[in-house]
């Protein structure tokens, strides 16, 4: 009976050691080292790996390497900490928002740069994603599961601006 119960505790240690957060898994993937970068000079690390819950659209490296030149690295200058924390925040949302949730069609999501909107479409090619410029990203890798949240992986960063067309 004790060795049971001693295996039935090593096992949930070992589950609960292995347990990751947005930033933790992100930091752990090569293909988001701007990202984290960013996230970093921005402050936001301690916030996305607290409890959430959080989905985060996280673009990959060649999606920061798209931005028009020296984009990425004007917003991480110091001086630009707030227009880069208003870019990052655009990606998140204070909810978790598994594929599954995400209902079919084109809909409204309120990001926590509360002052704009992404529109969401989800349909038989996938999920995409209108950022204020009319820009679309696309969801290629979903659900990616955190303990405080999930990821979906995207191919553009997604910019503030005028509310995109939704419907």
């Amino acid at each position: 009976m004790k060795f049971k119960i001693a295996l039935a505790a090593l096992a949930l240690s070992t589950t609960v050691a292995q347990a990751q957060n947005i930033v933790e898994i992100a930091a752990a993937d090569e293909r988001f080292t701007t990202l984290v970068a960013a996230v970093t000079a921005a402050g936001l690390a301690e916030t996305l790996s607290g409890p959430g819950p959080f989905t985060v659209f996280a673009p990959v490296n060649d999606a920061f390497a798209a931005l028009p030149a020296g984009t990425v690295d004007t917003l991480l200058l110091p001086e630009n900490k707030g227009q880069l924390t208003d870019v990052l925040l655009y990606h998140v949302d204070d909810r978790n928002l598994p594929a599954a949730a995400i209902p079919a069609g084109s809909n409204y999501f309120k990001p926590l740069l509360t002052s704009q909107r992404l529109c969401i479409t989800a349909g038989a090619d996938g999920v995409t994603i209108a950022d204020g410029t009319g820009a679309v990203a696309n969801v290629i890798i979903a659900d990616i599961v955190a303990d405080n949240g999930v990821i979906h992986v995207i191919d553009k960063v997604l910019l503030p601006g005028t509310r995109p067309a939704c419907h």
